[in-house]
């Protein structure tokens, strides 16, 4: 990009600024994490750094996962590795700071400006740069390539609707894209939209998520619970904003719907969970809260179960009979299939999984995963599976051979990222 260009976007970026604390002031009323160390997102760093260490930035909660599937891999490889870890939720940050260890540091990635970015890059020193699936930044990659640190972008993804973004603001994204230092892209689809975006792709590594083993005391406390209660549990699993009140009145308006079986409401975003349960509530369905549940018992029977926790989600899969895949019944692009396929959960899709095309035609062509069109298409689809037991059995087997078919990424992926780190950084050596 050219200096008049990245003068422009910085003006703008800098000129955008009041904009992002009134939206940081209201998150943070639903969110308290959002007001933790709001002027770290400005470039301005009171906690000490450690400098050399790995850079990786996992903006939200699901990268913060896949993050940990990749540090697991990278600490194999090199147990003295120090890592930097930053975010852009609060949803984000809390996860990420259960994966650091005593030398570890943990920041806000800055603002898209270049001034937020050059006083991020002075003050850590990192030794080079890991961004997860999607978050490239103008300034964040021109800065990187001034502070002469190595800059990667693993676990890539591109849907085609991104691309067609990220075309109309080619001045702007074209240079970004190309001044990567290594990609790492997710299928041949996405290193094909990434070419065309721009990148220059090393190799197609695979998913990092397909590496993530399902919490096995949660798996065995959720299908001995299902065992016990003698019904079909049917799930709304990372729903979006639009599918909880869409599912719920087709439940209050057919009575039907919920005869011998158990729907279970799990929404993806946590600042949610109260707003669902308001929901449930004013379709006349009380719904019994996963937080109210008995601490080794199956839950009792309720008009709906909700699940309100975090990190839980073997629990819930492992409790389903079948699920309806949250995002992809609103044209939202749909969430990530591959945690219910490795916890043996059979999955209804919706129309929209844009998101992840690639893994969601795989997982149909395996028979892991149904598609409906609609979402009362959908319901009648996974009702259909609870109540056959031999089919449902054989789509829960496949889900799980699809799963551990695609394993492998996160070694993959590792391997390349230390080749970008000094080894003063990465001590290599371990297992």
């Amino acid at each position: 990009m050219s200096r008049a260009l990245l003068g422009l976007y910085g003006l703008l970026t800098r000129a955008a600024q009041p904009l992002l604390r009134r939206k940081l002031r209201r998150r943070g009323q639903a969110e308290p994490g959002y007001l933790e160390a709001v002027e770290e997102r400005f470039g301005r760093h009171d906690a000490p750094a450690v400098p050399g260490a790995l850079w990786i930035h996992a903006v939200s909660l699901g990268e913060t996962r896949a993050a940990a599937i990749l540090l697991q891999a990278l600490r194999e490889r090199a147990p003295g590795l120090r890592v930097l870890l930053t975010h852009g939720t609060a949803t984000g940050r809390a996860e990420g700071a259960k994966l650091l260890r005593p030398g570890d540091r943990q920041a806000w990635l800055p603002w898209d400006t270049p001034q937020a970015v050059a006083a991020f890059l002075a003050h850590f020193r990192p030794a080079a740069g890991v961004l997860l699936e999607t978050e490239v930044w103008p300034a964040l990659v021109d800065g990187c390539r001034s502070a002469g640190v190595p800059l990667a972008l693993v676990n890539a993804r591109l849907s085609a609707q991104s691309l067609r973004g990220a075309q109309r603001l080619g001045w702007l994204s074209r240079p970004a894209y190309a001044g990567l230092d290594l990609v790492l892209a997710q299928t041949d689809a996405d290193a094909q939209r990434l070419r065309a975006a721009g990148a220059r792709i090393e190799a197609v590594t695979g998913n990092l998520k397909f590496d993530a083993r399902p919490d096995p005391a949660q798996l065995a406390r959720a299908r001995a619970w299902r065992a016990a209660l003698g019904r079909p549990v049917l799930a709304l699993a990372s729903s979006r904003e639009g599918e909880e009140a869409a599912l719920l009145q087709r439940l209050a308006a057919d009575p039907a719907l919920r005869e011998g079986v158990q729907w279970l409401l799990v929404p993806r975003h946590p600042q949610r969970f109260d707003a669902v349960a308001q929901l449930a509530r004013e379709a006349g369905l009380a719904p019994l809260r996963r937080s109210d549940w008995p601490a080794d018992a199956p839950p009792p029977p309720a008009a709906l179960w909700l699940g309100d926790s975090l990190g839980e989600m073997a629990l819930y899969y492992g409790l389903t009979d079948a699920a309806l895949l949250g995002g992809s019944w609103e044209p939202l692009g749909g969430q990530n299939l591959i945690e219910a396929a490795a916890c043996g959960c059979p999955v209804v899709m919706g129309p929209h999984t844009f998101n992840f095309a690639e893994a969601a035609q795989q997982a149909q062509d395996a028979g892991a995963a149904l598609r409906a069109g609609d979402l009362a298409a959908g319901i009648a689809a996974a009702l259909a599976l609870a109540r056959d037991p031999a089919r449902r059995a054989a789509v829960a087997a496949a889900a799980e051979a699809f799963a551990q078919a695609h394993r492998g990424a996160a070694g993959r992926t590792a391997d390349r990222v230390l080749a970008l780190v000094p080894a003063a950084a990465a001590p290599r050596g371990g297992k």
